[in-house]
C-alpha cells in the first residue's frame, strides 16, 4: 500500500491555464459592463433628459433626471430582441433599433407603490402605436407629464382649473399658464422679463401674452404699468380628446371624463364610446363591430365593456404649452415606465460661458 497517498501524482498530466489575450479581456470586460448596466436601467433606475419645456417650471429644457423603475415596479421587456442602449432608433442611421417579430406579454414586478395623483412620471407615448411608426409600447417615444389622475377618478376642467373628484386638483407650483396682461401703453423691461423667466408675446398696442406661474401673475399685478392681468382660456377645439363634434371641449373646459380602471364596466353607447373607443381596441387588443348602438365584442354581442388594466390622465405642468391627455387621452398601465426623483444635472444652452450648468438645480428633487 501507498502511504504516500497525499503526494501528487506527477505521471498524470496536468491542467496548465491559459491565460487570456488582452482582447479577450477587454471584450469580456465589455460584454459584462453592459449586461449589468442594461440589468440596471431595466430593473433600477434610468437616466433621462429633458427635451422640451412641457413640464416648466417643475422641469426646465436641460435638465438631466433619474427615473426609478422600482417605485411602481419594473416592466419587463415586451420587445426582447433591440440593440443595447438605443431605445428605438439607431444613431447615425436612423433605422430601427430593435425587432419585432418576438413579441412578449406585459409583465411588471412588485413595486414599491402604485402610482398616486401629482406623481411626476415618465411613460412611453401612446399615439406612437398609430401609422407610420406603429413602434410596440416599450418602443414607443418617452414623455413625462404629471399624473392628475388615476382608474376610477372622474377628471374635469373648468375654466383652467383642473377638478378631480369634483375637488380642484392641487396646482403646481412652478407650473406656467397663459395670463393677458393689459398695460397702459408703456413697453416692459424684457430684462426683467429674462430674469422671472417669463415668455411674452406682443398681441396688440397695450396687449400682451406672459406665460408665467400664478406667483409670477400676483408680482405682475403690481407694476404701475399694468392695468389688469386675466388669465387665459382656450376656445373649443376638436383637436382635443376625443376629437369629436359630440365632445366640444377645449384645453381649459373638458370633462368630466371617468378615467378607467381595472374591472371598471362602461355602458356603451353614442356618447361613451368615442371616449373609450382607443383604449378598447387597440391598447385592450378588442375587436369591435358597430352599428348605431349596437357593439360586437370579439364576435360577442354587447352593451357594456369591462376594462382590464388601469389607466392615467397625464398633463404638463406647463399648460398652454403642453401636448398631453387632453390631446390624445389616457395613458394604459402597460406603457408606465417609472417615477422621476431629482435632477442630477441641469445644462443651460443659452447661458453665458460660467453660468451653463444650473449649479442650484444638482440634486434638486422632484415634486
Amino acid at each position: 500500500m501507498n502511504w504516500k497517498f497525499w503526494n501528487k501524482d506527477k505521471s498524470k498530466d496536468k491542467k496548465k491555464k491559459v491565460k487570456k489575450s488582452a482582447g479577450r479581456e477587454w471584450f469580456d470586460a465589455i460584454l459584462f459592463a453592459v449586461i449589468a448596466a442594461t440589468l440596471i436601467r431595466g430593473l433600477f433606475i434610468e437616466a433621462y433628459t429633458i427635451p422640451t419645456g412641457s413640464m416648466e417650471k417643475t422641469l426646465l429644457v436641460g435638465d438631466f433626471l433619474f427615473v426609478s423603475k422600482v417605485n411602481y415596479g419594473a416592466r419587463m421587456p415586451i420587445t426582447p430582441v433591440s440593440f443595447p442602449f438605443a431605445h428605438h432608433t439607431m444613431p447615425v442611421t436612423g433605422t430601427k433599433a430593435y425587432w419585432d417579430g418576438i413579441q412578449w406579454k406585459y409583465r411588471r414586478l412588485p413595486g414599491l407603490s402604485k402610482i398616486k395623483r401629482n406623481d411626476v412620471v415618465v411613460f412611453n407615448y401612446p399615439m406612437d402605436a398609430d401609422a407610420p411608426l406603429s413602434r410596440p409600447v416599450d418602443k414607443r417615444e418617452n414623455y413625462i407629464k404629471r399624473c392628475l389622475a388615476i382608474g376610477g377618478d372622474t377628471i374635469s376642467i373648468i375654466n383652467a382649473q383642473v377638478f378631480v373628484n369634483s375637488k380642484p386638483a392641487e396646482v403646481p407650483e412652478f407650473g406656467e399658464k397663459y395670463y393677458k396682461v393689459q398695460s397702459d401703453g408703456t413697453e416692459f423691461n424684457p430684462q426683467t422679463l429674462e430674469d422671472m423667466h417669463i415668455e411674452a408675446q406682443r398681441s396688440a398696442e397695450d396687449e400682451y401674452f406672459f406665460n408665467m406661474t400664478g406667483a409670477d401673475a400676483e408680482v405682475v399685478k403690481k407694476w404701475a404699468n399694468v392695468k389688469s392681468v386675466t388669465r387665459y382660456v382656450a376656445p373649443s377645439d376638436l383637436q382635443i380628446f376625443p376629437h369629436s363634434p359630440n365632445h366640444p371641449w377645449s384645453a381649459d373646459n373638458f370633462g368630466p371624463l371617468i378615467i378607467p380602471k381595472e374591472g371598471w364596466t362602461v355602458k356603451l353607447d353614442s356618447a361613451s364610446y368615442p371616449l373609450y373607443e382607443r383604449a378598447i381596441t387597440l391598447y385592450e387588443g378588442n375587436k369591435v363591430e358597430r352599428a348605431g348602438n349596437n357593439f360586437v365584442i370579439n364576435g360577442k354581442q354587447t352593451s357594456t365593456y369591462t376594462f382590464k388594466m388601469n389607466f392615467y390622465w397625464m398633463m404638463g405642468d406647463n399648460r398652454d404649452n403642453s401636448l398631453d391627455s387632453r390631446y390624445w387621452g389616457f395613458v394604459p398601465e402597460d406603457h408606465i415606465v417609472g417615477k422621476a426623483l431629482f435632477v442630477w444635472m441641469s445644462w443651460d444652452a443659452n447661458g453665458s460661458f460660467f453660468n451653463k450648468i444650473r449649479w442650484s438645480r444638482i440634486l434638486d428633487g422632484i415634486h
